[in-house]
Parts: structure tokens; C-alpha cells; sequence
């Protein structure tokens, strides 16, 4: 007997139809037998998303996709694929553990197949079937997968940037931004924007860069400074430069960058009392202009 497509598609949307739930629970059985699981998934996650990948593969069959389009073309079954890609991304769980997870399944739904009939030549066109529908669920597991720990790692970078640049008040209107570490252009925007923000909201008048932690200063490094201060100007607020130390400014000096327009100071301490004459002036400069109006 020659099982043809369109007949082991019907074969495994009856397995489907009659032992679904059979199907998600043997499904959630193999991949613990297997060790395919990690940690960082619940088993409540677990059979949610056996349930739903069962519920919305059968849904998939029964349209008129071609089996190779199947996961790609039915947006219920796309969207389950990807449920689980991205939970189990945000677990900790390998790609490979993922792209196995899915592939699983072909056993449970095999077993479902082989329940329904025992001839030889059905099962194996239902193989064949089974085979080329959730190979491409693998694939687009494992795909998600990764676009999903990027996204995560990307976040993840960007926090630790956020946490690495704090912005702290040290006196009334007066910031400081303790920098550590190199200083380039993604964490010139984080610090820029933090600090821009830490103005609007404190309504700061002067704002304290410390490079003391920062090991070298050399033209880009400058450059992004310059940006930084230039933007905190923008705001309405006074900007100045401490940690300038003998082997910074020999640098700087070298390099022959111009920092003549910045207020620079060697430590914390001295910017901060070079911060109090700038808030007085800024105080008096309000002053003579409501007078005037």
C-alpha cells in the first residue's frame, strides 16, 4: 500500500484530533527522559507550552498549507514556536537544548501515528511527513532562539551601563557622573542621556564629570567628552571636568586636544568647590535679568 502525502497528513491530523492531550503529555515525558530540559522552566511552563504547541500545530494541518510552509504561513503555530523559543532563551537554556525540545516531539507524535495503524508503509510516509513538518519547527525555534539571547544580551549591556554611569547628587543643583572604566560611543549616549535627565528632573545648574577612573584619555575619548559637555550647556547648566591628573593632562597636552572652553579640576573635591561660584553666578545672572525686566 503506497501512503501518498495528502493521506499521511490526514493520518497525522486524526493522531492529533484523538490523542492531542496524549501527545503533549508524552511530549513533556520524552524531553525530561532525554535531558533535553534546562533549568529556568517551570513544569507549568512546561505543559502550557506542549499544550499549545499541539493545540496550534494541529490547527496548522488542517489548513492548506504545503508542509513545508506550515510553520512559517499559520500565525497561531509561528507564534507558539516562538513562545517557547523566547521563555526558554529567558531561562538560560541553550540554543541546542531549544532546537532538541521541538524535535522531541516527532517521537510523541510518531507513537500517536503508529497507535492508529500498523501498517508499514503508512508509518513510514507518516515519518517522512512528520520529518519535514517539525525539522522546520526546529529550525525556526532554534532562530527565534538566538534573535531572542540577543535582544537579552543587548538589554542586558545596556544596564550594566546604566548601573556602570550613575548619576549622583552631591549638593543642591549640583551632579556628578564618577565615570570608570572606557568611556566610547554607546556609553557616551547612556551617560549623556542620564545625565541630561538627572538636569531636567533636579533641575541641576552644574554638572561634574570625574574621569578619575577612567585609565586613558586620548582624541575619541575627547571628543565624546566635548559632546557630553556641549549637550549638558544645551540644558542651561555649567559643566566641569575633574580627575585631570599629571599623566592625563601630559596626555592631552600631546595629543593637542583643546579643552581651553571646559572647566577642568584634578579631583572631585576641587570641582565641587569650583561648582559653588557657578551656582552664584547663575544666581545673580537671574537676578539682574528679572530686575531688568
Amino acid at each position: 500500500m503506497n501512503t501518498s502525502e495528502p493521506e499521511a497528513r490526514s493520518r497525522v491530523i486524526a493522531a492529533l484530533r484523538e490523542q492531542g492531550e496524549k501527545v503533549a503529555d508524552r511530549w513533556v515525558q520524552l524531553q525530561s527522559a532525554q535531558a533535553v530540559l534546562e533549568t529556568g522552566i517551570t513544569e507549568a511552563e512546561l505543559n502550557e507550552e506542549a499544550d499549545s504547541l499541539v493545540e496550534t500545530l494541529l490547527a496548522g494541518l488542517e489548513t492548506d498549507y504545503p508542509v513545508q510552509q506550515v510553520v512559517a504561513s499559520h500565525q497561531g503555530l509561528r507564534q507558539a514556536i516562538a513562545d517557547l523559543s523566547l521563555r526558554r532563551a529567558r531561562g538560560g537554556a541553550s540554543a541546542s537544548a531549544t532546537y532538541m525540545a521541538v524535535l522531541t516531539l516527532k517521537e510523541a507524535l510518531l507513537e500517536a501515528v503508529q497507535y492508529e495503524t500498523r501498517d508499514v508503509t503508512a508509518l513510514y510516509q507518516a515519518a517522512l511527513f512528520i520529518n519535514r513538518l517539525l525539522d522546520t519547527a526546529g529550525a525556526k525555534s532554534f532562530e527565534i532562539f538566538v534573535e531572542g539571547r540577543e535582544e537579552i544580551i543587548r538589554r542586558q549591556n545596556r544596564q550594566l551601563l546604566e548601573v556602570s554611569t550613575p548619576v549622583v547628587r552631591i549638593w543642591d543643583r549640583v551632579l556628578a557622573v564618577p565615570l570608570i572604566g572606557t568611556l566610547d560611543t554607546t556609553r557616551t549616549q547612556v551617560v549623556m542621556e542620564n545625565l541630561l535627565e538627572a538636569i531636567e528632573r533636579d533641575e541641576a545648574q552644574v554638572a561634574i564629570i570625574d574621569i578619575t577612573g577612567v585609565p586613558t584619555v586620548d582624541t575619541a575619548v575627547a571628543h565624546h567628552l566635548m559632546q557630553t559637555v556641549n549637550a549638558v550647556r544645551l540644558m542651561g547648566a555649567d559643566c566641569v571636568i575633574s580627575g585631570i591628573r599629571p599623566p592625563i593632562a601630559q596626555t592631552i597636552a600631546q595629543l593637542g586636544i583643546d579643552l581651553s572652553r571646559i572647566l577642568t579640576r584634578a579631583t572631585l573635591a576641587d570641582a565641587l568647590a569650583a561648582a559653588i561660584p557657578l551656582l552664584t553666578d547663575q544666581s545673580e545672572q537671574r537676578s539682574s535679568f528679572a530686575d531688568a525686566r
